[in-house]
Protein backbone atom coordinates (compact mmCIF):
# COMPACT_ATOMS: atom_id res chain seq x y z
CA UNK A 1 0.00 0.00 0.00
CA UNK A 2 2.56 2.22 0.57
CA UNK A 3 4.27 2.11 -2.54
CA UNK A 4 1.07 2.71 -4.34
CA UNK A 5 0.86 5.62 -2.01
CA UNK A 6 4.30 6.97 -3.19
CA UNK A 7 3.02 6.35 -6.61
CA UNK A 8 0.27 8.61 -6.78
CA UNK A 9 2.12 11.27 -4.34
CA UNK A 10 4.29 11.94 -7.82
CA UNK A 11 1.36 14.56 -9.71
CA UNK A 12 4.54 15.29 -12.47
CA UNK A 13 4.08 18.93 -11.75
CA UNK A 14 6.61 21.53 -10.88
CA UNK A 15 7.73 22.20 -7.10
CA UNK A 16 8.43 25.64 -7.15
CA UNK A 17 8.90 25.38 -3.06
CA UNK A 18 12.32 24.56 -4.13
CA UNK A 19 13.28 28.43 -5.30
CA UNK A 20 10.55 29.70 -3.15
CA UNK A 21 7.33 28.66 -0.27
CA UNK A 22 4.97 31.16 -2.50
CA UNK A 23 4.74 34.01 -4.20
CA UNK A 24 4.55 36.73 -0.78
CA UNK A 25 7.60 34.33 0.18
CA UNK A 26 9.80 37.34 2.09
CA UNK A 27 12.77 35.62 1.00
CA UNK A 28 12.46 36.81 -2.38
CA UNK A 29 12.74 40.27 -1.32
CA UNK A 30 15.40 39.63 0.67
CA UNK A 31 17.73 37.74 -2.58
CA UNK A 32 16.56 40.27 -4.91
CA UNK A 33 17.53 43.31 -2.36
CA UNK A 34 20.58 41.41 -1.12
CA UNK A 35 21.87 41.02 -5.27
CA UNK A 36 20.76 44.99 -5.41
CA UNK A 37 23.28 46.13 -2.43
CA UNK A 38 26.30 43.92 -3.79
CA UNK A 39 25.99 45.59 -7.18
CA UNK A 40 25.73 49.05 -5.23
CA UNK A 41 29.01 48.39 -2.95
CA UNK A 42 30.65 46.79 -6.30
CA UNK A 43 29.58 49.99 -8.22
CA UNK A 44 30.71 52.24 -5.22
CA UNK A 45 33.78 50.73 -4.77
CA UNK A 46 35.16 50.64 -8.57
CA UNK A 47 33.16 52.86 -11.00
CA UNK A 48 33.66 56.14 -9.00
CA UNK A 49 37.91 55.05 -9.27
CA UNK A 50 37.22 54.89 -13.20
CA UNK A 51 36.27 58.53 -13.60
CA UNK A 52 39.81 60.04 -12.19
CA UNK A 53 42.60 59.88 -14.57
CA UNK A 54 45.76 57.26 -12.91
CA UNK A 55 42.37 55.57 -10.21
CA UNK A 56 41.05 53.40 -12.52
CA UNK A 57 40.98 49.67 -11.75
CA UNK A 58 42.23 49.49 -15.40
CA UNK A 59 45.90 51.00 -14.70
CA UNK A 60 46.51 48.38 -12.23
CA UNK A 61 46.60 44.67 -12.74
CA UNK A 62 46.65 43.62 -8.97
CA UNK A 63 43.19 45.55 -8.66
CA UNK A 64 41.86 44.47 -12.02
CA UNK A 65 42.49 40.46 -10.29
CA UNK A 66 40.74 41.67 -7.61
CA UNK A 67 37.75 42.85 -9.62
CA UNK A 68 37.56 40.07 -11.98
CA UNK A 69 37.09 37.77 -8.92
CA UNK A 70 34.32 40.05 -7.22
CA UNK A 71 32.88 40.24 -10.53
CA UNK A 72 32.85 36.10 -10.33
CA UNK A 73 31.11 36.15 -7.28
CA UNK A 74 28.48 38.18 -8.08
CA UNK A 75 27.69 36.30 -11.26
CA UNK A 76 26.95 33.58 -8.86
CA UNK A 77 24.35 35.42 -6.72
CA UNK A 78 20.90 34.18 -5.99
CA UNK A 79 19.21 37.35 -7.39
CA UNK A 80 18.27 36.39 -10.61
CA UNK A 81 16.09 33.14 -8.85
CA UNK A 82 12.90 35.80 -7.79
CA UNK A 83 12.71 36.50 -11.74
CA UNK A 84 13.04 32.84 -12.38
CA UNK A 85 10.20 31.83 -10.14
CA UNK A 86 7.91 34.28 -11.21
CA UNK A 87 8.72 32.90 -15.43
CA UNK A 88 8.15 29.67 -14.07
CA UNK A 89 4.71 30.13 -12.58
CA UNK A 90 3.41 32.52 -15.38
CA UNK A 91 4.46 29.50 -17.95
CA UNK A 92 2.44 26.68 -16.02
CA UNK A 93 -0.34 29.46 -15.40
CA UNK A 94 -1.00 32.30 -18.09
CA UNK A 95 -4.26 33.86 -15.44
CA UNK A 96 -2.22 34.82 -12.86
CA UNK A 97 -1.76 38.28 -13.61
CA UNK A 98 0.06 38.63 -10.34
CA UNK A 99 2.69 36.92 -11.41
CA UNK A 100 3.49 38.28 -14.74
CA UNK A 101 2.65 41.71 -12.63
CA UNK A 102 5.41 40.56 -10.38
CA UNK A 103 7.70 39.19 -13.16
CA UNK A 104 7.44 42.99 -14.96
CA UNK A 105 8.87 45.02 -12.02
CA UNK A 106 11.35 42.40 -10.86
CA UNK A 107 12.87 42.49 -14.22
CA UNK A 108 12.87 46.21 -14.31
CA UNK A 109 14.21 46.12 -10.69
CA UNK A 110 17.18 43.47 -11.84
CA UNK A 111 17.95 45.19 -15.36
CA UNK A 112 18.25 48.98 -13.12
CA UNK A 113 20.80 46.48 -10.89
CA UNK A 114 22.48 45.23 -13.47
CA UNK A 115 23.00 48.45 -15.76
CA UNK A 116 25.43 49.58 -12.90
CA UNK A 117 27.14 46.62 -13.57
CA UNK A 118 27.92 48.29 -17.37
CA UNK A 119 30.71 50.26 -16.72
CA UNK A 120 32.73 47.59 -15.69
CA UNK A 121 32.61 45.37 -19.32
CA UNK A 122 32.39 49.01 -21.07
CA UNK A 123 35.76 50.56 -19.76
CA UNK A 124 37.53 46.85 -20.08
CA UNK A 125 36.46 46.69 -23.50
CA UNK A 126 37.91 49.81 -24.59
CA UNK A 127 41.84 49.62 -23.26
CA UNK A 128 44.33 50.03 -26.08
CA UNK A 129 45.13 46.86 -27.64
CA UNK A 130 48.67 46.90 -26.26
CA UNK A 131 47.41 47.12 -22.62
CA UNK A 132 44.77 43.97 -24.31
CA UNK A 133 48.14 42.00 -25.15
CA UNK A 134 49.68 42.88 -22.00
CA UNK A 135 46.57 41.21 -19.84
CA UNK A 136 46.41 38.13 -22.38
CA UNK A 137 49.90 36.98 -21.88
CA UNK A 138 49.87 37.50 -18.21
CA UNK A 139 49.75 34.27 -16.67
CA UNK A 140 47.95 35.52 -13.31
CA UNK A 141 44.53 36.55 -15.47
CA UNK A 142 45.22 33.01 -17.45
CA UNK A 143 41.70 31.71 -15.33
CA UNK A 144 39.51 34.98 -16.62
CA UNK A 145 41.17 34.44 -20.25
CA UNK A 146 38.43 33.13 -22.53
CA UNK A 147 36.43 35.65 -20.13
CA UNK A 148 38.44 38.91 -21.30
CA UNK A 149 38.94 37.72 -25.06
CA UNK A 150 35.12 37.69 -25.23
CA UNK A 151 35.23 41.26 -23.05
CA UNK A 152 37.14 42.45 -25.75
CA UNK A 153 35.73 41.22 -28.98
CA UNK A 154 32.36 42.46 -27.98
CA UNK A 155 33.74 45.83 -27.61
CA UNK A 156 33.29 47.36 -31.06
CA UNK A 157 29.46 46.80 -30.75
CA UNK A 158 29.55 48.49 -27.38
CA UNK A 159 28.35 51.93 -26.49
CA UNK A 160 28.69 53.83 -23.60
CA UNK A 161 28.39 53.04 -19.96
CA UNK A 162 25.02 55.64 -20.59
CA UNK A 163 23.87 54.59 -23.70
CA UNK A 164 24.30 50.69 -22.78
CA UNK A 165 21.86 51.17 -19.55
CA UNK A 166 19.21 52.77 -21.66
CA UNK A 167 19.41 50.33 -24.17
CA UNK A 168 18.58 47.57 -21.61
CA UNK A 169 16.01 49.39 -20.34
CA UNK A 170 14.18 49.69 -23.26
CA UNK A 171 14.68 46.39 -24.46
CA UNK A 172 11.91 45.84 -21.54
CA UNK A 173 9.17 47.77 -23.47
CA UNK A 174 10.09 47.18 -27.35
CA UNK A 175 10.83 43.62 -26.83
CA UNK A 176 10.04 41.10 -23.63
CA UNK A 177 6.71 43.09 -22.93
CA UNK A 178 5.76 42.99 -26.74
CA UNK A 179 6.53 38.74 -26.33
CA UNK A 180 4.71 38.13 -22.92
CA UNK A 181 1.46 39.85 -24.07
CA UNK A 182 1.56 37.51 -27.39
CA UNK A 183 2.45 34.56 -25.69
CA UNK A 184 -0.47 35.16 -22.57
CA UNK A 185 -3.35 35.95 -25.42
CA UNK A 186 -2.19 32.45 -27.04
CA UNK A 187 -2.27 30.43 -23.92
CA UNK A 188 -5.82 31.26 -23.22
CA UNK A 189 -6.77 30.90 -26.34
CA UNK A 190 -9.10 27.09 -26.83
CA UNK A 191 -10.17 25.77 -30.08
CA UNK A 192 -13.43 23.43 -29.96
CA UNK A 193 -13.13 20.16 -31.09
CA UNK A 194 -15.19 16.69 -31.06
CA UNK A 195 -17.95 19.23 -28.88
CA UNK A 196 -14.96 20.19 -26.02
CA UNK A 197 -12.88 22.86 -25.85
CA UNK A 198 -9.58 22.57 -25.86
CA UNK A 199 -6.35 24.76 -25.64
CA UNK A 200 -4.35 25.79 -28.46
CA UNK A 201 -1.62 23.94 -27.81
CA UNK A 202 -3.31 20.71 -26.92
CA UNK A 203 -4.82 21.21 -30.74
CA UNK A 204 -1.67 22.21 -32.52
CA UNK A 205 0.10 18.77 -31.07
CA UNK A 206 -2.89 16.85 -31.81
CA UNK A 207 -3.01 17.37 -35.70
CA UNK A 208 0.10 15.13 -36.57
CA UNK A 209 -2.09 12.33 -34.90
CA UNK A 210 -5.18 12.43 -36.67
CA UNK A 211 -4.90 9.35 -38.92
CA UNK A 212 -7.30 10.69 -41.35
CA UNK A 213 -6.34 13.81 -43.60
CA UNK A 214 -9.74 15.06 -43.35
CA UNK A 215 -9.13 15.51 -39.78
CA UNK A 216 -6.38 16.78 -40.29
CA UNK A 217 -6.97 19.44 -42.62
CA UNK A 218 -10.09 20.54 -40.41
CA UNK A 219 -8.50 20.49 -37.06
CA UNK A 220 -5.54 22.89 -38.80
CA UNK A 221 -8.32 25.23 -40.47
CA UNK A 222 -9.54 25.46 -36.73
CA UNK A 223 -6.17 26.20 -35.51
CA UNK A 224 -5.51 28.44 -37.97
CA UNK A 225 -8.41 30.50 -37.32
CA UNK A 226 -7.63 30.78 -33.86
CA UNK A 227 -4.13 32.39 -34.81
CA UNK A 228 -5.27 34.57 -37.47
CA UNK A 229 -7.41 36.23 -34.67
CA UNK A 230 -4.60 36.87 -32.49
CA UNK A 231 -2.89 37.84 -35.66
CA UNK A 232 -3.16 41.76 -35.45
CA UNK A 233 -1.65 41.57 -31.97
CA UNK A 234 1.09 39.45 -33.14
CA UNK A 235 1.75 42.03 -36.27
CA UNK A 236 1.95 45.11 -34.15
CA UNK A 237 4.15 42.85 -31.83
CA UNK A 238 6.53 41.60 -34.78
CA UNK A 239 6.44 45.16 -36.50
CA UNK A 240 8.00 46.54 -32.65
CA UNK A 241 10.59 44.60 -31.56
CA UNK A 242 11.92 44.07 -35.33
CA UNK A 243 11.93 47.76 -35.16
CA UNK A 244 13.54 47.81 -31.74
CA UNK A 245 15.79 45.40 -33.25
CA UNK A 246 16.90 47.28 -36.56
CA UNK A 247 17.48 50.49 -34.01
CA UNK A 248 19.92 48.43 -31.94
CA UNK A 249 21.76 47.00 -34.64
CA UNK A 250 22.55 50.11 -36.20
CA UNK A 251 23.76 51.71 -33.03
CA UNK A 252 26.01 48.71 -32.25
CA UNK A 253 27.11 48.73 -36.18
CA UNK A 254 25.75 44.99 -36.98
CA UNK A 255 26.09 44.58 -40.17
CA UNK A 256 23.38 41.35 -40.74
CA UNK A 257 20.21 41.01 -38.52
CA UNK A 258 21.71 37.90 -37.20
CA UNK A 259 25.34 39.11 -36.84
CA UNK A 260 24.46 40.05 -32.91
CA UNK A 261 23.17 36.43 -32.25
CA UNK A 262 26.05 34.43 -33.71
CA UNK A 263 28.60 36.71 -31.64
CA UNK A 264 26.72 36.07 -28.43
CA UNK A 265 26.27 32.41 -29.21
CA UNK A 266 30.55 32.53 -29.76
CA UNK A 267 29.99 31.11 -33.33
CA UNK A 268 32.10 31.43 -35.49
CA UNK A 269 29.83 33.87 -38.59
CA UNK A 270 32.18 32.08 -41.32
CA UNK A 271 30.63 28.60 -40.03
CA UNK A 272 26.96 29.45 -39.57
CA UNK A 273 26.93 31.34 -43.44
CA UNK A 274 28.12 27.69 -44.43
CA UNK A 275 26.08 25.57 -42.40
CA UNK A 276 23.03 28.29 -44.42
CA UNK A 277 24.22 27.62 -47.45
CA UNK A 278 24.75 23.71 -47.72
CA UNK A 279 21.56 23.41 -46.02
CA UNK A 280 19.54 25.88 -48.44
CA UNK A 281 21.61 24.21 -51.28
CA UNK A 282 20.90 20.26 -50.61
CA UNK A 283 16.85 20.97 -49.74
CA UNK A 284 15.90 17.87 -52.56
CA UNK A 285 16.75 15.30 -49.68
CA UNK A 286 13.91 17.06 -48.07
CA UNK A 287 11.81 16.96 -50.92
CA UNK A 288 13.05 13.63 -51.66
CA UNK A 289 12.10 12.77 -48.00
CA UNK A 290 8.60 13.88 -48.83
CA UNK A 291 7.98 12.32 -52.00
CA UNK A 292 8.10 9.61 -49.91
CA UNK A 293 5.62 10.49 -47.47
CA UNK A 294 3.21 11.11 -49.74
CA UNK A 295 3.33 8.05 -51.12
CA UNK A 296 2.91 6.55 -47.57
CA UNK A 297 0.42 8.61 -46.85
CA UNK A 298 -1.49 7.77 -50.12
CA UNK A 299 -1.62 11.07 -51.00
CA UNK A 300 -0.78 12.85 -54.28
CA UNK A 301 -0.13 16.19 -52.20
CA UNK A 302 0.30 17.48 -49.10
CA UNK A 303 -1.01 20.01 -47.00
CA UNK A 304 0.70 22.61 -44.62
CA UNK A 305 -1.03 20.17 -42.03
CA UNK A 306 0.64 16.63 -43.05
CA UNK A 307 4.01 17.77 -42.76
CA UNK A 308 4.11 16.23 -39.04
CA UNK A 309 1.34 13.52 -40.04
CA UNK A 310 1.72 10.10 -38.72
CA UNK A 311 1.91 6.84 -41.11
CA UNK A 312 1.20 4.64 -38.33
CA UNK A 313 1.01 4.46 -34.39
CA UNK A 314 3.27 2.11 -32.95
CA UNK A 315 1.18 -0.04 -30.41
CA UNK A 316 3.37 1.49 -27.02
CA UNK A 317 1.83 4.12 -25.89
CA UNK A 318 4.90 5.94 -24.56
CA UNK A 319 3.16 7.10 -21.29
CA UNK A 320 5.87 9.72 -19.07
CA UNK A 321 6.17 7.07 -16.43
CA UNK A 322 7.03 4.36 -19.86
CA UNK A 323 9.51 7.19 -20.62
CA UNK A 324 11.51 8.06 -17.96
CA UNK A 325 12.29 4.59 -16.88
CA UNK A 326 13.43 3.66 -20.68
CA UNK A 327 15.63 6.88 -20.25
CA UNK A 328 17.02 6.21 -17.20
CA UNK A 329 17.80 2.77 -18.31
CA UNK A 330 19.56 3.93 -21.75
CA UNK A 331 20.93 6.83 -20.37
CA UNK A 332 22.10 5.09 -17.12
CA UNK A 333 23.88 2.59 -19.24
CA UNK A 334 26.19 4.93 -20.28
CA UNK A 335 26.88 6.72 -17.08
CA UNK A 336 24.96 6.35 -13.91
CA UNK A 337 25.23 9.35 -13.15
CA UNK A 338 22.62 10.23 -15.46
CA UNK A 339 20.19 7.72 -13.77
CA UNK A 340 20.75 9.66 -10.30
CA UNK A 341 20.22 13.20 -12.34
CA UNK A 342 16.81 11.86 -13.40
CA UNK A 343 15.78 9.94 -10.50
CA UNK A 344 16.11 13.70 -8.54
CA UNK A 345 14.76 15.57 -11.10
CA UNK A 346 11.14 12.90 -10.57
CA UNK A 347 11.46 13.01 -6.55
CA UNK A 348 11.71 16.88 -6.40
CA UNK A 349 9.33 18.03 -8.90
CA UNK A 350 11.68 19.05 -11.64
CA UNK A 351 9.60 17.98 -14.31
CA UNK A 352 6.04 19.21 -15.28
CA UNK A 353 5.08 16.89 -17.56
CA UNK A 354 1.19 17.15 -18.81
CA UNK A 355 -0.65 19.49 -20.84
CA UNK A 356 -3.43 21.92 -19.39
CA UNK A 357 -5.57 25.71 -19.39
CA UNK A 358 -2.97 28.42 -19.71
CA UNK A 359 0.41 26.60 -19.63
CA UNK A 360 2.96 27.64 -21.90
CA UNK A 361 3.06 25.16 -25.06
CA UNK A 362 6.35 23.30 -26.25
CA UNK A 363 8.93 22.37 -24.01
CA UNK A 364 11.94 23.96 -22.70
CA UNK A 365 14.98 23.00 -20.02
CA UNK A 366 15.80 25.71 -17.53
CA UNK A 367 18.83 26.00 -15.15
CA UNK A 368 21.19 28.59 -14.06
CA UNK A 369 24.42 28.46 -11.45
CA UNK A 370 23.33 27.91 -7.94
CA UNK A 371 19.51 27.10 -8.94
CA UNK A 372 17.57 23.79 -9.82
CA UNK A 373 16.83 22.78 -13.34
CA UNK A 374 13.83 22.95 -14.42
CA UNK A 375 12.20 20.79 -17.58
CA UNK A 376 8.60 21.63 -19.06
CA UNK A 377 7.00 19.06 -21.13
CA UNK A 378 3.44 19.11 -22.43
CA UNK A 379 3.80 14.59 -23.06
CA UNK A 380 0.83 13.51 -24.79
CA UNK A 381 2.06 9.74 -25.24
CA UNK A 382 3.45 8.95 -28.50
CA UNK A 383 6.79 9.04 -29.83
CA UNK A 384 7.49 12.79 -29.91
CA UNK A 385 6.97 13.17 -26.89
CA UNK A 386 9.41 10.31 -26.44
CA UNK A 387 11.99 12.18 -28.19
CA UNK A 388 10.74 15.48 -26.65
CA UNK A 389 12.00 13.70 -23.24
CA UNK A 390 14.89 12.56 -23.99
CA UNK A 391 15.93 15.99 -26.01
CA UNK A 392 15.27 18.09 -22.74
CA UNK A 393 16.73 15.40 -20.72
CA UNK A 394 19.71 16.03 -22.82
CA UNK A 395 19.18 19.89 -22.10
CA UNK A 396 19.31 19.33 -18.34
CA UNK A 397 22.29 16.86 -18.49
CA UNK A 398 24.43 19.06 -19.92
CA UNK A 399 22.92 21.95 -17.72
CA UNK A 400 24.21 19.75 -14.62
CA UNK A 401 27.52 18.74 -15.82
CA UNK A 402 28.66 22.64 -17.13
CA UNK A 403 27.45 23.70 -13.64
CA UNK A 404 30.58 22.09 -11.97
CA UNK A 405 32.50 25.62 -14.18
CA UNK A 406 32.64 28.67 -12.67
CA UNK A 407 29.54 30.83 -12.90
CA UNK A 408 31.52 32.97 -15.46
CA UNK A 409 31.78 29.88 -17.87
CA UNK A 410 28.92 27.28 -16.66
CA UNK A 411 26.60 29.15 -19.16
CA UNK A 412 27.24 26.89 -22.66
CA UNK A 413 26.48 28.55 -25.94
CA UNK A 414 22.74 27.65 -27.41
CA UNK A 415 24.61 25.98 -30.20
CA UNK A 416 26.46 23.31 -27.94
CA UNK A 417 22.77 23.07 -26.06
CA UNK A 418 21.28 22.01 -28.94
CA UNK A 419 24.36 19.31 -29.76
CA UNK A 420 23.88 18.04 -26.33
CA UNK A 421 19.86 17.57 -26.55
CA UNK A 422 20.37 16.02 -30.22
CA UNK A 423 23.02 13.75 -28.92
CA UNK A 424 20.92 12.40 -26.18
CA UNK A 425 17.25 12.51 -28.13
CA UNK A 426 19.27 10.00 -30.90
CA UNK A 427 20.76 8.00 -28.31
CA UNK A 428 16.90 7.71 -26.59
CA UNK A 429 15.34 7.09 -30.30
CA UNK A 430 17.70 4.06 -30.85
CA UNK A 431 16.63 2.35 -27.21
CA UNK A 432 13.07 2.03 -28.69
CA UNK A 433 13.88 1.39 -32.33
CA UNK A 434 15.69 -1.74 -31.61
CA UNK A 435 12.88 -3.41 -30.05
CA UNK A 436 10.81 -2.88 -32.49
CA UNK A 437 9.06 -4.70 -35.31
CA UNK A 438 9.63 -4.30 -39.05
CA UNK A 439 6.56 -2.48 -39.24
CA UNK A 440 6.78 -0.38 -36.70
CA UNK A 441 10.36 0.81 -37.17
CA UNK A 442 9.02 1.94 -40.78
CA UNK A 443 7.04 3.93 -38.50
CA UNK A 444 9.61 4.89 -36.20
CA UNK A 445 12.27 5.76 -39.04
CA UNK A 446 9.24 7.93 -40.87
CA UNK A 447 8.85 9.88 -37.43
CA UNK A 448 12.71 10.45 -36.93
CA UNK A 449 13.43 11.11 -40.38
CA UNK A 450 10.50 13.35 -39.99
CA UNK A 451 11.90 15.25 -37.00
CA UNK A 452 15.46 15.94 -38.84
CA UNK A 453 14.18 17.05 -41.60
CA UNK A 454 12.14 19.35 -39.24
CA UNK A 455 15.14 20.25 -36.84
CA UNK A 456 17.46 20.67 -39.86
CA UNK A 457 15.57 22.01 -43.18
CA UNK A 458 13.10 23.89 -40.99
CA UNK A 459 14.65 25.30 -38.78
CA UNK A 460 17.29 26.81 -41.72
CA UNK A 461 13.60 27.43 -43.52
CA UNK A 462 12.93 29.42 -40.61
CA UNK A 463 16.13 31.24 -40.70
CA UNK A 464 15.82 32.89 -43.93
CA UNK A 465 12.19 33.24 -43.47
CA UNK A 466 13.24 35.60 -40.18
CA UNK A 467 16.03 37.37 -42.47
CA UNK A 468 13.56 38.20 -44.89
CA UNK A 469 11.04 39.77 -42.46
CA UNK A 470 14.04 42.04 -40.90
CA UNK A 471 14.80 42.94 -44.63
CA UNK A 472 10.91 43.76 -44.88
CA UNK A 473 10.86 45.79 -41.89
CA UNK A 474 14.11 47.81 -42.41
CA UNK A 475 12.73 48.79 -45.54
CA UNK A 476 9.25 49.18 -45.85
CA UNK A 477 9.28 50.67 -42.19
CA UNK A 478 5.85 47.97 -41.00
CA UNK A 479 4.61 45.14 -42.94
CA UNK A 480 1.18 43.76 -42.39
CA UNK A 481 -0.11 40.49 -41.11
CA UNK A 482 -0.70 38.84 -44.48
CA UNK A 483 2.55 40.19 -45.78
CA UNK A 484 4.05 38.41 -42.97
CA UNK A 485 1.98 35.21 -43.60
CA UNK A 486 3.61 35.37 -47.43
CA UNK A 487 6.87 35.54 -46.69
CA UNK A 488 6.33 32.49 -44.32
CA UNK A 489 4.69 30.51 -47.05
CA UNK A 490 7.41 31.52 -49.32
CA UNK A 491 10.10 29.98 -47.41
CA UNK A 492 8.45 26.69 -45.84
CA UNK A 493 7.67 26.32 -49.60
CA UNK A 494 11.10 25.99 -50.38
CA UNK A 495 11.97 23.29 -47.80
CA UNK A 496 8.87 21.34 -48.28
CA UNK A 497 8.97 21.11 -51.91
CA UNK A 498 6.21 20.87 -54.91
CA UNK A 499 4.48 17.77 -53.16
CA UNK A 500 2.88 20.47 -51.15
CA UNK A 501 -0.06 22.96 -51.72
CA UNK A 502 0.11 26.04 -48.91
CA UNK A 503 -3.15 28.18 -48.31
CA UNK A 504 -2.86 31.22 -47.25
CA UNK A 505 -3.97 30.89 -43.82
CA UNK A 506 -1.12 28.67 -43.12
CA UNK A 507 1.50 31.54 -42.94
CA UNK A 508 0.06 32.74 -39.88
CA UNK A 509 1.82 30.13 -38.32
CA UNK A 510 4.11 32.68 -37.52
CA UNK A 511 1.98 34.05 -34.86
CA UNK A 512 2.91 31.76 -32.60
CA UNK A 513 6.53 30.73 -33.70
CA UNK A 514 8.54 31.34 -30.40
CA UNK A 515 11.83 31.32 -31.97
CA UNK A 516 11.65 33.79 -34.48
CA UNK A 517 10.89 36.56 -31.44
CA UNK A 518 14.40 34.71 -30.33
CA UNK A 519 16.42 36.21 -33.02
CA UNK A 520 18.30 33.52 -35.34
CA UNK A 521 17.95 31.17 -32.45
CA UNK A 522 16.72 28.53 -35.27
CA UNK A 523 20.40 27.86 -36.99
CA UNK A 524 21.45 26.73 -33.82
CA UNK A 525 18.81 23.28 -34.27
CA UNK A 526 20.55 22.48 -37.37
CA UNK A 527 23.96 23.10 -36.10
CA UNK A 528 23.83 21.10 -32.96
CA UNK A 529 21.79 18.42 -34.89
CA UNK A 530 24.32 17.90 -37.15
CA UNK A 531 27.36 18.36 -34.78
CA UNK A 532 25.46 15.41 -32.61
CA UNK A 533 25.24 13.12 -35.68
CA UNK A 534 29.09 13.60 -35.85
CA UNK A 535 29.86 12.70 -32.64
CA UNK A 536 27.00 9.55 -32.11
CA UNK A 537 28.88 8.32 -35.18
CA UNK A 538 32.41 8.08 -33.91
CA UNK A 539 30.90 6.87 -30.48
CA UNK A 540 28.84 4.34 -32.10
CA UNK A 541 32.37 2.95 -33.76
CA UNK A 542 34.28 3.57 -30.28
CA UNK A 543 32.31 3.47 -26.96
CA UNK A 544 34.98 4.70 -25.39
CA UNK A 545 34.53 7.94 -27.47
CA UNK A 546 31.90 8.80 -24.57
CA UNK A 547 34.85 10.31 -22.55
CA UNK A 548 35.69 13.14 -24.85
CA UNK A 549 31.81 13.86 -25.28
CA UNK A 550 31.89 14.27 -21.34
CA UNK A 551 34.62 16.46 -21.73
CA UNK A 552 32.22 18.68 -23.93
CA UNK A 553 29.10 18.46 -21.45
CA UNK A 554 31.81 18.96 -19.12
CA UNK A 555 33.25 22.78 -20.77
CA UNK A 556 29.98 24.81 -20.43
CA UNK A 557 30.41 27.89 -21.94
CA UNK A 558 34.37 27.54 -21.30
CA UNK A 559 35.55 27.98 -24.85
CA UNK A 560 33.92 28.96 -28.35
CA UNK A 561 31.85 26.26 -29.54
CA UNK A 562 33.89 25.32 -32.54
CA UNK A 563 37.15 25.00 -29.97
CA UNK A 564 35.38 22.50 -27.84
CA UNK A 565 34.84 20.56 -30.61
CA UNK A 566 38.23 20.83 -32.09
CA UNK A 567 39.54 19.97 -28.82
CA UNK A 568 37.99 16.39 -28.56
CA UNK A 569 38.68 15.80 -32.62
CA UNK A 570 35.72 17.82 -34.70
CA UNK A 571 36.28 20.17 -37.34
CA UNK A 572 33.27 21.89 -38.10
CA UNK A 573 34.84 24.91 -40.14
CA UNK A 574 35.90 21.59 -42.93
CA UNK A 575 33.15 22.76 -45.52
CA UNK A 576 32.51 18.72 -45.77
CA UNK A 577 31.63 18.46 -42.35
CA UNK A 578 27.89 19.67 -42.70
CA UNK A 579 27.35 17.86 -46.23
CA UNK A 580 28.39 14.53 -44.44
CA UNK A 581 25.62 14.77 -41.76
CA UNK A 582 23.14 15.68 -44.12
CA UNK A 583 24.19 12.77 -45.93
CA UNK A 584 23.14 10.52 -43.33
CA UNK A 585 19.84 12.07 -43.51
CA UNK A 586 19.56 10.89 -47.22
CA UNK A 587 20.95 7.01 -46.29
CA UNK A 588 18.06 7.24 -44.13
CA UNK A 589 15.55 8.32 -46.48
CA UNK A 590 16.90 5.54 -48.50
CA UNK A 591 16.69 2.68 -45.91
CA UNK A 592 12.97 4.11 -45.38
CA UNK A 593 12.01 3.49 -49.17
CA UNK A 594 14.29 -0.21 -48.91
CA UNK A 595 12.39 -0.97 -45.82
CA UNK A 596 8.99 -0.01 -47.26
CA UNK A 597 9.05 -1.39 -50.28
CA UNK A 598 10.57 -5.01 -48.36
CA UNK A 599 7.18 -4.85 -46.36
CA UNK A 600 4.70 -4.87 -49.35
Amino acid sequence: MANKKSKKEIVHVWNLALLYKSSSDPQIEKDVVSFETTIDEFAKKYEVKADHKGKSFLNDNVTLLEVLKEYEKISANSGARAIYYFHYVKDTDASNTEASAKYALLENRLTIALNKMTFFSVLLGKVSEEKQKEIMVNKNFSFFKVFLQRVFDDAKHVLSVSDENILSLKSITGHSMWVSANERILNMKMVKWQNKEIPLSTAMQLIANLPKVTERKKLAGLVNEALKSVAPVAEAEINAIYTNKKIDDELRKFREPYDATVQVYRNDPKVVDQLRKIVTENVKISHDFYKLKARLLKQKQLGYFDRAAKIGVTKSKFTFDETISKLKETFGSINPEYRNILDGYIRNGQIDVYPRIGKQSGAYCSGSYGNPTFVLLNHTDDLHSFTTCAHELGHAIHTEFSKTQSPIYCDYSVSTAETASTLFEAIGFKSVYDSLSDTEKIIALHDRINDDISTIFRQIAGFNFESELHSAVRTKGYISKEEIADIHNKNMSTYLGPVFKLDQNDGYFFVTWSHIRNFFYVYTYAYGMLVSKALLRRYKKDPTFWKKIEQFLLAGGKESPENIFKSIGIDISSPEFFKEGLMEIADDIAELDRLTKKTR
